[in-house]
């Protein structure tokens, strides 16, 4: 006989937009019709931010390791066209975020403490704390949240340990995934956590501090809009020297709607393997740069981590000149590729981003808690953007290498 799964089952497998939908709007009635209530329940969300700004750092510190050790050896030889249209496309993504956030500066509310932040006065003094941030020591790195550091010594520990044995590689690998693990079940408690912002920020100010989260979500949207319709297109017909649109709307459609709903590229990945057989492209190419795609290829993430900072950036009124912009998209694209794979795993690199412009954790956190709010759009929209891209730059990577065993009529018409 069947049993019915339990409520905490249902509650933990459902669909986590859902829940966070109905922990928004649960929090707008309770601080409209009782607003002492909504401050007594304000601990939930800070009870939330504090155990994302606890394991925030050793996942990236993990991830990042993990990533570079577990590389396998011969692969970049095959894969490099494809890596460089990764690489390139994300750094695109990071600089398309930098500009929108100039154009569009957007502000947010923001809680920070006295002397928490204490910004830079150009780019001499950010490469100065950035040479401080890397020498720390790992372990105060974790404690204290210095990104710098943290992802310093991950990349370092991956390098060396790149030789060691299959044995050890595992080992952190599943420390990584055990990691990851833990962090998708506290983001199962984002729903009670958006609740709790979201009741105290419209207890406090009304609901004018949610409607000022529009504009950060048409300035991130229409970044990742712009990727997708522009840059990216402009980028395959640079390499193929022919009309992209027909591969790169097949791509949105077939792949980046579904990855829209599901907001996960790993779980997308047979959707995308699919599409690439469909597309007649060469197994032994595209088996190996899907998979990777999903967890490299993140134009999207690196979109949400560069206008976030900013947006704080902005908030505390802190000057940001061209040179620490530049380096802003640089670690907006290391940091997007070693995004986790849960849903919102590229929020938990901002502070990351922050840390370069003296801004301290504590306020970072409170950036990341926002992303959560707007994550019913942003995080569907990024997941689309990272997951369609991969199959389009694959594809892109094969016909200009002659990867291709059968092509389809994407791939075979309209030559410029």
């Amino acid at each position: 006989m069947q049993q019915n799964p339990s409520i905490i089952s249902r509650i933990m497998n459902g669909s986590i937009v859902l829940q966070i939908l109905i922990g928004m709007l649960a929090g707008i009635a309770v601080a409209s019709f009782s607003p002492d209530t909504a401050q007594s329940l304000t601990f939930l969300g800070s009870l939330f931010v504090k155990g994302l700004k606890a394991v925030a750092p050793v996942l990236v510190f993990v991830l990042v390791a993990s990533a570079i050790a577990s590389k396998k050896q011969g692969v970049q030889t095959n894969m490099r066209p494809v890596l460089t249209l990764y690489l390139l496309g994300t750094f695109l993504a990071a600089v398309t975020g930098v500009v929108a956030s100039f154009v569009f500066p957007t502000t947010l509310k923001l809680v920070a403490a006295a002397g928490s932040t204490t910004p830079p006065s150009g780019i001499g003094q950010v490469l100065n704390n950035l040479v401080f941030q890397i020498v720390d020591n790992p372990i105060n790195a974790i404690a204290t949240g210095n990104y710098i550091g943290i992802l310093t010594w991950a990349v370092a520990l991956g390098m060396a340990l790149h030789h060691a044995s299959d044995s050890t590689k595992t080992l952190l690998n599943e420390l990584a995934d055990g990691v990851s693990r833990i962090v998708g079940v506290i983001i199962r408690f984002a729903p009670v956590g958006v609740f709790g912002l979201v009741a105290e920020a419209v207890a406090t100010t009304g609901l004018s501090s949610l409607l000022g989260y529009s504009q950060l979500l048409l300035v991130l949207v229409g970044a990742m809009l712009f990727i997708a319709l522009v840059v990216n297109p402009l980028i395959v017909a640079l390499t193929l020297r022919r009309n992209p649109y027909p591969l790169v709307f097949t791509c949105l459609r077939e792949s980046g709607v579904t990855a829209f709903f599901t907001r996960s590229s790993a779980a997308n990945i047979p959707v995308n393997m699919n599409l690439c057989k469909k597309l007649g492209l060469n197994e032994d190419t595209y088996s190996v740069s899907i998979p990777l795609g999903a967890t490299i290829n993140m134009a999207g993430a690196a979109i949400t981590i560069s206008v976030l900072s900013l947006a704080a950036v902005h908030t505390l009124g802190i000057t940001v000149d061209v040179p620490t912009a530049l380096l802003l998209s640089i670690l907006s694209t290391v940091a997007a590729c070693g995004a986790s794979g849960v849903a919102g795993g590229s929020l938990l690199l901002i502070p990351m981003a922050c840390s370069l412009f003296g801004i301290s954790n504590d306020v970072a956190m409170q950036v990341v808690a926002v992303g959560f709010i707007i994550g019913v759009v942003q995080d569907s929209a990024e997941t689309a953007l990272n997951s369609s891209t991969d199959v389009l730059f694959t594809a892109a990577a094969c016909i200009a290498a002659g990867d291709v065993e059968q092509p389809a009529p994407q791939l075979a018409t309209n030559r410029a």
